[in-house]
C-alpha cells in the first residue's frame, strides 16, 4: 500500500467526496488560493472553482454561522478554523445553534457540519495557537468529537463525518501533518465508522488509552519497554471522544488488569479523566489490579521557548516511567 502524508490523506478525502457531491462546499480563513494555514487543501481551489472552495473574512463565528445555516438549507459544508484555539471565537455559533438544532426542533432538520481545526503545541507558536481543546467541545450535547492519529484513520473518518447528520468537531494535531502512513489507492474507497476504537499495540500487561499525536509516542514507548523490560504493553486508539468506544476500553483493561490514560491536554478536567470515570463505572473496574493512572499535560499555558514546550506535553520518557510505575 503507498504512503502519504496526513495532510494529504485529509485533502483526498474532501477532494474525493466533493467531486461527488456537489453539496459538499469547503470555508474558511485563506484555505483557497493560499491552500489553507498548512496545506491541506492546496489546488483544491483550482479544481472546485470559488463557488465551493470560499475564502471568508477573519471572523470564525461568521464562519461557523455561515456553515451552520448551509447545512440546515441542504448543504455538507467543511469549514476549517486556521487554528483550535479560535474555537473560543465560533462558540455561540457551534454550540448554541449548531448542536441544539435538531433537538431544539424536534429532530426535523439537522446539521451536517463538519468543523476542522489543527491544534497541539510542538511548533513553537506559544499559548494562543497550541491548545488542545477537546474536552471544551466533549461536553457538549450534540457535537461529535474526532481525533485520528495516522494518515488512514484521518481520510476514512473524515468521510464518515462529512455524512454524519450531527456537527462534528474534527480535531488535528498540527505534528501529525507531514507524518506518513499506509492509505489504499484513492480509487479504494472506505470510511471508518465514528465511535469505533482501534487497538494500535496488543498486549497483556497494561492498557495506554489515548487519541491523536501521543498514539505514535506510546506505541514507541512500548516497544521500546518490550525490548528492555519484556513489558507487553496494549494500545488503544479511541480515534472519535464522542461517541467514545466503551466496549473496546472494558474489552482492554479486563484483559490487562491496568489501565494508563495518556493525552496531550491540560490534566485537570481533560478528557483522560471522562475515560477514567467511564471504566471506574463500569464492572470493568473490578479487573484491575492496580489505580487508574492519567498522564496529562501540565495545568499551564504552552510556553514559547521550545525546551519547555517540549516539557508541557507527556514525553516518551514521562510515558516509559508511567508505564514502569503501574508495572
Amino acid at each position: 500500500m503507498r504512503e502519504i502524508t496526513y495532510a494529504d490523506a485529509l485533502r483526498e478525502a474532501m477532494s474525493e467526496e466533493m467531486r461527488k457531491d456537489e453539496r459538499i462546499i469547503l470555508l474558511g480563513e485563506d484555505v483557497g488560493v493560499y491552500g489553507g494555514a498548512f496545506g491541506v487543501s492546496r489546488g483544491m481551489f483550482e479544481e472546485f472553482g470559488p463557488g465551493r472552495v470560499l475564502d471568508t473574512p477573519i471572523s470564525e463565528l461568521a464562519i461557523t454561522g455561515c456553515a451552520v445555516g448551509a447545512a440546515m438549507t441542504g448543504l455538507l459544508p467543511i469549514i476549517e478554523i486556521m487554528f483550535s484555539d479560535f474555537i473560543t471565537l465560533a462558540m455561540e455559533q457551534l454550540i448554541n445553534q449548531g448542536a441544539k438544532n435538531r433537538f431544539q426542533f424536534g429532530g426535523q432538520g439537522s446539521v451536517p457540519l463538519v468543523l476542522r481545526a489543527p491544534g497541539g503545541s510542538g511548533t513553537g507558536a506559544a499559548e494562543q495557537h497550541s491548545q488542545s481543546p477537546e474536552a471544551w467541545v466533549s461536553n457538549i450535547p450534540g457535537l461529535k468529537v474526532v481525533i485520528p492519529s495516522t494518515p488512514y484513520d484521518a481520510k476514512g473518518l473524515l468521510k464518515a463525518s462529512i455524512y454524519d447528520p450531527n456537527p462534528v468537531v474534527f480535531l488535528e494535531q498540527k505534528l501529525l501533518y507531514r507524518t506518513k502512513g499506509p492509505v489504499p489507492e484513492p480509487g479504494e474507497d472506505y470510511t471508518i465508522p465514528l465511535g469505533k476504537a482501534a487497538v494500535k499495540r496488543n498486549g497483556k500487561d497494561l492498557s495506554i488509552i489515548t487519541y491523536g499525536r501521543m498514539v505514535p509516542r506510546c506505541l514507541k514507548a512500548a516497544e521500546e519497554l518490550a525490548g528492555t523490560k519484556g513489558y507487553d504493553v496494549e494500545v488503544v486508539d479511541i480515534r472519535t471522544l464522542v461517541p467514545l468506544d466503551k466496549e473496546a476500553l472494558f474489552a482492554s483493561v479486563k484483559k490487562t488488569g491496568r489501565c494508563l490514560i495518556v493525552y496531550e491536554a491540560p490534566q485537570t478536567g481533560g478528557y483522560g479523566a471522562e475515560i477514567a470515570g467511564v471504566i471506574a463505572d463500569s464492572d470493568a473496574f473490578f479487573y484491575l489490579d492496580a489505580p487508574i493512572r492519567r498522564l496529562g499535560g501540565l495545568d499551564v499555558p504552552i510556553p514559547y521557548n521550545l525546551h519547555l514546550e517540549a516539557q508541557v506535553v507527556p514525553t516518551e520518557e514521562k510515558i516509559r516511567a508511567a508505564i514502569e510505575s503501574l508495572l
